[in-house]
């Protein structure tokens, strides 16, 4: 079956927030997620929480975690509290962290693309001991803790669904041992403005990553975060600021990171990306709220 979550962020106008959570639970999304942008962002745990009070079903966690300037002490009570105040509804979406001004703002150099990495993945385990109900004491390369348990709260679910974003191999081979759901965002090399990526959408590009994530035989959902929505009957000409990425309109019009035409064309784009890649997951934005509610409909 292919869904679809939707991320949103908390603005000024809480309202509208807490509106979006609840369309997105009635028009079907299986998830609703905010960011992780300490300094730009809200709280995801606090916005969530709300967003907690005011749906029933959906699935609620970041979109992802900065495993970089977090601790997994700090991380495993939040989500247990996102656990507890949702009637068991949580999941833990993490990440390495790419952002400098993230570090930067905690007095830090941001590490190299393998440290960051390896900090995750030595993290998320520890996180997993904690809201599992053990005592954890940990010296590693990246995080220390002694004696630390949580004793209160104590999470609803057994378990909590791990989600694991990002496209480095190493934290893809880990994804593949450990996640439930595993996030592809097609992006690459960091840019000069801390904040833009580098586009890696080519078929090669994505085939490499499939085939780490299905190399442990494991069951794993795999997700693709959308970065634009566009329903239309005019392809082409929606797709006329994409010429930079290096790819054709024919390639731009088969890839998972781009939903763009009308809704038969984007039925037939996810069944055919369901068949070839595995990919039965779509993480978009709070402006394809409304548009996709057509395709969700039929999908169901």
């Amino acid at each position: 079956m292919i869904s679809f979550a939707l991320q949103a962020r908390l603005s000024a106008d809480p309202n509208s927030f807490l509106e979006t959570a609840r369309k997105a639970e009635d028009l079907g999304y299986v998830a609703f997620m905010v960011p992780d942008h300490p300094g730009s962002v809200s709280n995801p745990f606090v916005s969530l929480a709300a967003a907690a009070g005011i749906t029933s079903e959906i699935r609620l966690g970041p979109y992802v975690l900065n495993a970089g300037i977090r601790d997994p002490f700090h991380i495993a009570v939040d989500v247990a509290t996102l656990d507890v105040v949702s009637g068991g509804r949580a999941f833990l979406g993490i990440g390495a962290g790419h952002t400098p001004a993230e570090w930067q703002a905690v007095g830090l150099d941001r590490p190299s693309a393998m440290d960051r990495a390896s900090r995750m993945t030595e993290m998320v385990p520890i996180i997993q001991k904690l809201l599992a109900g053990e005592t954890v004491t940990h010296r590693g390369d990246f995080v220390s803790l002694t004696d630390a348990a949580l004793s209160e709260p104590r999470p609803v679910q057994d378990r909590i669904p791990l989600l694991v974003g990002g496209g480095n191999t190493s934290l893809l081979d880990f994804a593949s041992e450990h996640a439930d759901v595993v996030g592809l965002s097609g992006l690459g090399r960091t840019l000069a403005d801390g904040h833009a990526h580098e586009a890696r959408w080519s078929h090669p590009h994505i085939e490499a990553q499939i085939d780490r994530l299905k190399a442990s035989g494991r069951n794993i959902e795999i997700e693709a975060l959308v970065q634009k929505v566009q329903v239309t009957d005019d392809r082409r000409a929606a797709l006329a600021d994409m010429d930079d990425v290096g790819l054709t309109a024919e390639e731009l019009l088969d890839i998972p990171y781009l939903l763009v035409g009308n809704l038969e064309q984007l039925e037939e784009q996810v069944l055919r990306h369901q068949e070839r890649w595995g990919i039965t997951r779509y993480a978009v934005r709070t402006g394809a709220l409304e548009q996709l509610a057509p395709l969700i409909a039929r999908l169901s």
